[in-house]
């Protein structure tokens, strides 16, 4: 799961050197919800394999994370649609990924190539905390390999 870990991080830091997405994380109610779209393909087929994870053209994920401390995971239920500029919309049905503290939830989409999406994200924290929802977007162009 390390390896995951890693893998994350290295995802997370090539999207925003490129310019990908400017701000990796919205706050909310002292909570900070990171979150990234990528090519399934960045992963290694060990790292995808370990997680059920399907690897392939067209293939992607969106990786959300809800924090109060630096790498320390708050549990939440996450839902949400991607939409294309067509507004065919797909559902986001995530799953959680933990490792020791952090916790990831991870959704897999579709695309094409060169394909510019809005993900429609609602995140409600399941802490026992001063929980209510929370919705946001974020867009990203995605393009095959």
């Amino acid at each position: 799961m390390k390896q995951f870990f890693l893998a994350m991080a290295l995802i997370t830091l090539a999207t925003s050197a490129f310019g990908v997405e400017r701000k990796l994380y919205k706050e909310h109610d002292g909570y900070k919800i990171f979150f990234t779209a990528f090519n399934s393909s960045f992963l290694s087929p060990e790292i995808a394999a370990s997680n059920d994870i399907v690897r392939g053209k067209g293939k992607g994920m969106v990786n959300i994370s809800v924090m109060e401390e630096l790498a320390i995971g708050v549990p939440s239920s996450i839902t949400g649609r991607v939409f294309n500029i067509l507004q065919q919309s797909q559902k986001l049905e995530f799953f959680p990924i933990r490792e020791g503290q952090s916790i990831y939830y991870l959704a897999p989409f579709t695309f094409e190539n060169e394909d510019y999406l809005t993900f429609k994200i609602i995140v409600q924290a399941n802490d026992g905390k001063r929980s209510y929802p929370y919705d946001f977007k974020f867009q990203k162009k995605m393009y095959h390999d």
